[in-house]
């Protein structure tokens, strides 16, 4: 057999020839691209594990290392990610053949401080997709690629501001700590998290590619408690380490913990009825919606909807978000063995009367504010910071409200309940408030006697004008006995 590709100069024949006999060709490059072909399909991938061709593929890899051609190692990385898409034997032979240092000898083998082109990319990814379909052969294979390349190998991997080099990484680092709990507290430890947030940089970046990171974030960041340290890496002053602790510095907020914030919010929608949120992380969420309001400028009027491209506006927007959906999910998944939920450790650190105050605080909806004469006021009050502000401030006291007795009390106590009937109105720059503010009341006097008689009360001197009382389920009827008016539910039970 003529071998007539220059390619096949530099490569030994022990290497050389049994690739070019199974692939039935005379030249290597087409030789592997055949290969490549044929360890697509189940069959192929175990005909070619018969015959013991990884071995030799790593082989080649190993003397072409050091060459300056990237173009054999390339095509030698993408046969072997193909063979080990759900091979246990060529995933075995791999792991026994020393397979994961060959690869990470390859990555080692890249000036990751200088830019570099196509083929160095493809290096990098196709490596990494392998890795990825080692890892998933079980623990042994998990932890040899992850005690070979972490933290180094990942970290410079990390800084590769290319989309999908980062998307792939998530995709190795997910499937190494699948099933792990060793490697899931390194990877949350100081040198793991600083390999994630390189992660978050990029993607914040260029956008996010496939759910792998939603899904490695989630498990951090959701299930378990290192959210806060991760959100404080990507602040612009960052965090300090001292003595492999976290200390947190400035309160300067970027668009990576928009991007942080904004994925863990799609998390919770796509996932709702899965995810097992820590109260850590809710305890987190709402320390950092404390901050972010001292600089949000509360006088700018917001122009858009979330996100705004302000980072500390959506911070804010966010972070109500996040809170509106654990309150609802917490009250789902409640279990009456759980004396303490997330809602009431939320109320307990001070949530309601932050929500409260922010309605106090904000000019009234367009809708009342219209149908009053201009005055002119010493106060200037705040206004929304992005559209939809309002509403979603009322949605989370209403779901915080629902079924909760001692909130629908608080509220009263608070002398809110004038307050949470103003905001079943329609609103220039908040959709849907009417119908948030509806809820939150019907949840309010939902079974709570003192307080449906306040609202009656207030409906007669004419302080509330509440005209879709009837779509909350109530109406007003005069008492027989006292010659009062009172609410009634009417609503079906």
């Amino acid at each position: 057999m003529e071998n007539t590709s220059p390619l096949t100069l530099v490569v030994p024949e022990h290497i050389l020839d049994p690739l070019l006999a199974s692939a039935n060709c005379a030249k290597l490059d087409q030789a592997l691209e055949n290969l490549i072909e044929t360890a697509k399909t189940p069959d192929g991938r175990l005909n070619l594990a018969s015959v013991k061709i990884l071995p030799i593929v790593l082989d080649l890899i190993r003397c072409q290392i050091s060459s300056s051609n990237h173009v054999l190692v390339t095509l030698s990385l993408k046969l072997l990610r193909n063979l080990c898409a759900g091979e246990i034997l060529n995933q075995n032979c791999f792991i026994e053949e020393d397979g994961v240092d060959v690869v990470a000898r390859a990555f080692d083998s890249i000036s990751f401080d200088t830019n570099f082109g196509d083929e160095i990319i493809e290096i990098i990814r196709f490596g990494l997709e392998l890795l990825g379909n080692v890892c998933g052969a079980g623990e042994e294979h998990q932890a040899a690629v992850w005690f070979r390349l972490f933290p180094v190998v990942f970290k410079d991997i990390a800084r590769v501001r290319v989309k999908k080099i980062s998307d792939v990484l998530s995709m190795v680092l997910y499937s190494c700590c699948n099933g792990s709990n060793e490697i899931m507290r390194q990877l949350c430890e100081v040198q793991g998290l600083q390999i994630v947030a390189e992660i978050v940089t990029t993607a914040s970046r260029d956008g996010l590619g496939e759910d792998w990171l939603l899904g490695l974030l989630a498990k951090i960041c959701l299930e378990e408690s290192f959210f806060s340290p991760l959100f404080f890496m990507l602040s612009t002053a960052g965090i300090v380490e001292k003595n492999n602790n976290l200390k947190e510095t400035d309160d300067i907020f970027t668009l990576e913990n928009e991007f942080l914030l904004s994925i863990l919010y799609e998390s919770l929608n796509k996932k709702r009825n899965e995810l097992n949120v820590s109260k850590e992380f809710a305890l987190s969420v709402f320390g950092i919606l404390k901050r972010v309001v001292t600089v949000v400028d509360f006088l700018s009027r917001g122009q858009s909807k979330l996100p705004t491209g302000t980072p500390a506006v959506d911070v804010l927007g966010y972070s109500i978000n996040i809170l509106r959906d654990i309150c609802a999910q917490d009250r789902v998944k409640l279990r009456s063995e759980e004396s303490v939920t997330i809602v009431d450790l939320l109320l307990s650190s001070g949530l309601l009367d932050l929500l409260i105050d922010f309605l106090r605080e904000l000019e009234p909806p367009s809708t009342i504010k219209k149908s009053f004469p201009q005055e002119s006021t010493s106060v200037q009050l705040k206004v929304c910071p992005y559209k939809g502000f309002r509403r979603d401030i009322v949605a989370v006291i209403a779901n915080c409200l629902y079924g909760m007795k001692h909130v629908q009390d608080a509220i009263r106590q608070k002398d809110a309940i004038l307050l949470l009937l103003q905001q079943c109105v329609t609103d220039d720059d908040n959709e849907f408030l009417r119908e948030c503010g509806i809820w939150a009341v019907r949840n309010l006097l939902e079974g709570n006697e003192e307080n449906q008689k306040i609202v009656a009360e207030l409906e007669i001197q004419g302080s509330a004008d509440v005209p879709a009382l009837t779509e909350l389920g109530f109406r007003m009827e005069l008492d027989p006995h006292t010659r009062r008016a009172k609410l009634v539910n009417i609503s079906p039970r």
